[in-house]
């Protein structure tokens, strides 16, 4: 009774609290240099009478104007979005699901670190750490069936740290579903990092951590890293683009730095995680909170300059 209790509180209505933040830096130098434009930028704040919390969101998908974040403590939030004019004009909560195994039952806490997310035609794809997994999930959050990764992801023994799994996955019909771990797996040059497609490697130099992964077009796909400073409380949020059609034989793909945004030059970042694509080189990303009342969820849209 208690269990269906907690579970009927979830489709109580979130109480939102929506507002402006600028996240550029006063010096336009630093916004000038970028290969994106910063469009418009949200602090958002979600609260409810069950105390749902959202917080700590890791990753979000869009399609059709429903946006889904997913929190690493095993939530997934649904939202009515509207852009218009290039600014965030509504954001509506819908629903809010815990994620359930293919039984209807709560994941077990070890296994709720949910990081990445990702349509996969009408389903939703979801990438963990600590328990290092790709699942399908239905869009109301249950377990559809596991996805088969690349067999070098298989052994948790290979990952950096628990800590330091698939973070991200994004999907397209040419490449299939395609994701990283955070850090270089132990056994491989730590010069490089690299995406895993089921039975393909595509390595690419890059500093900091991916967090996100989003398809710009067919053959190119934009990945999201962060970098932070625990003495200094400066960060780095990387966005850079890799060409998985221009690799040479060692599989090191051509990469671009499309922006670099610093703390140390005035932009007022968060802990970014998230990345998806709302419009033609439009996109959306998201920055998780911790659950520390110091740091803030922010919503940011952006444009890839032409």
């Amino acid at each position: 009774m208690k269990y269906i209790f907690l579970n009927l509180l979830l489709f109580l209505p979130l109480y939102a609290n929506i507002v402006n933040y600028k996240i550029t830096p006063n010096n336009s130098l630093h916004v000038e240099n970028q290969k994106i434009r910063i469009l418009d930028s949200k602090f958002l704040d979600f609260k409810n009478k069950s105390d749902v919390p959202f917080h700590e969101i890791s990753d979000l998908a869009y399609k059709n104007n429903l946006l889904y974040f997913v929190s690493d403590e095993g939530y997934l939030y649904k939202f009515f979005l509207l852009i218009k004019d290039n600014k965030i004009k509504k954001l509506h909560y819908l629903n809010a699901f815990t994620l359930k195994n293919k039984k209807m039952h709560k994941l077990k806490k070890k296994k709720t670190d949910s990081e990445g997310l990702a349509f996969y035609k009408d389903n939703l794809l979801i990438s963990f750490e600590r328990k290092h997994r790709i699942s399908l999930y239905s869009k109301k959050a249950v377990k559809i069936k596991k996805v088969k990764i690349h067999e070098d992801l298989r052994n948790r023994d290979n990952y950096a740290s628990k800590n330091k799994g698939l973070e991200a996955v994004a999907f397209n019909n040419k490449y299939g579903v395609i994701t990283a771990p955070e850090l270089p797996l132990k056994n491989k040059n730590n010069q490089y990092h690299r995406l895993y497609t089921r039975d393909k490697v595509f390595a690419f130099k890059a500093d900091g951590s991916i967090v996100g992964l989003e398809f710009i077009n067919k053959d190119d796909i934009l990945v999201l890293l962060r970098q932070f400073n625990y003495i200094t409380r400066r960060r780095v949020a990387s966005l850079i683009k890799v060409q998985l059609n221009h690799c040479n034989t060692k599989r090191v793909c051509t990469s671009q730095v499309m922006a670099k945004l610093d703390s140390k030059d005035g932009w007022h970042l968060d802990n970014f995680e998230g990345l998806t694509k709302v419009d033609k080189n439009k996109y959306l990303m998201v920055s998780d909170d911790n659950d520390n009342f110091l740091q803030k969820t922010l919503l940011v849209l952006f444009e890839i300059k032409d």
